[in-house]
């Protein structure tokens, strides 16, 4: 059977955040339904090399696969690896760097689309990496955001990083020196580093905040502290199963009995209406987002159909 094979440049003559957004949704909304699979990320490794795999299956989507990379101190390697839904044998093998950018910030975008004020139009992002430029790209996409506060400590990187995400946004995007600056008054507030320890701090936060906690899939790493859960009124996350082994934000929260399982929700029922999410304006709402192997399936499905319809890519034995 020949294979499809797509480069991250294959994929970027296709992937947009909208068809992200759509795709994401749609995934979440079969697991609500238990038209999906997905199993949380299994890990090994040597002396040198991580490796990661995320498998997920939803029959409905004609969708079979996984999402495997490795990390190392040379960098991170993704790909998406899929097979055909009837038969077996692999089908489709991407390139999934920017795959990956882009439904982790349309899972964002969707959580802040159900659980931000309606009314919410200015974001506080911590974080000037790649992962952030899709949150916000996402966040715009929900609501109709007007500025974005942006803090990371190297200040030359931040203010590149606002003037370029204000060129592709056309939104007033500012650097700001101090952390509590991308925090302090506003009303989406995103967390994209690579910190092991905390970046965004309960006195900052204030009534009415939806907060996405995107950076870290480690036990051993938090980027909120205990207080942001002292306020917090909704927390949801896109799998319990996978967060009690990856979500080191709820730690020390639910060590102090402060946060407990049973309060933490997950986003696909929660779409899907079974539970209320934000009732108040004034309440403050949590998404920790982990990144699952369905997002990536369902989003590598559609960027095939379009490849394929675009002549894109290229076949391998």
């Amino acid at each position: 059977m020949p294979v499809l094979y797509l480069t991250e440049a294959d994929v970027a003559q296709v992937l947009t955040m909208d068809l992200a957004l759509d795709a994401v949704s749609t995934a979440f909304r079969k697991l609500a339904l238990e038209e999906a699979v997905n199993i949380p990320r299994q890990r090994c490794q040597t002396d040198q090399v991580m490796l990661h795999v995320l498998p997920a299956a939803a029959k409905t989507l004609g969708a079979i696969g996984f999402k495997a990379y490795t990390t190392s101190k040379h960098g991170a390697q993704f790909q998406v690896v899929l097979f055909d839904p009837t038969q077996g044998g692999i089908s489709v093998v991407l390139e999934a760097d920017l795959l990956g950018q882009f439904r982790t910030g349309a899972a964002s975008g969707i959580a802040t689309k159900k659980l931000a004020r309606p009314d919410a139009a200015s974001v506080g992002c911590f974080g000037t990496g790649k992962q952030a430029r899709t949150q916000l790209l996402a966040i715009c996409k929900v609501r109709a955001v007007k500025k974005v506060h942006v803090y990371s400590r190297d200040a030359a990187r931040r203010s590149a990083f606002a003037t370029q995400l204000a060129q592709e946004m056309g939104v007033e995007v500012f650097p700001v020196e101090k952390p509590e600056d991308a925090a302090k008054g506003l009303d989406i507030l995103v967390t994209a580093t690579n910190s092991r320890d905390p970046v965004l701090f309960g006195e900052w936060v204030s009534p009415g905040q939806h907060i996405n906690l995107i950076g870290s899939n480690f036990i051993g790493k938090a980027e909120a502290d205990i207080a942001v859960f002292r306020k917090a009124t909704v927390v949801t996350v896109d799998s319990k199963e996978q967060a009690k082994a990856e979500a080191g934000d709820f730690v020390t929260a639910l060590n102090a009995g402060m946060l407990h399982w049973s309060d933490i929700l997950e986003l696909a029922p929660l779409l899907v209406g079974r539970y209320p999410g934000r009732e108040m304006p004034e309440d403050v709402t949590v998404f920790k987002s982990l990144g699952l192997g369905i997002e990536d399936i369902a989003l590598a499905v559609r960027v095939v159909e379009l490849a394929r319809q675009q002549g894109i890519g290229r076949e391998i034995l």
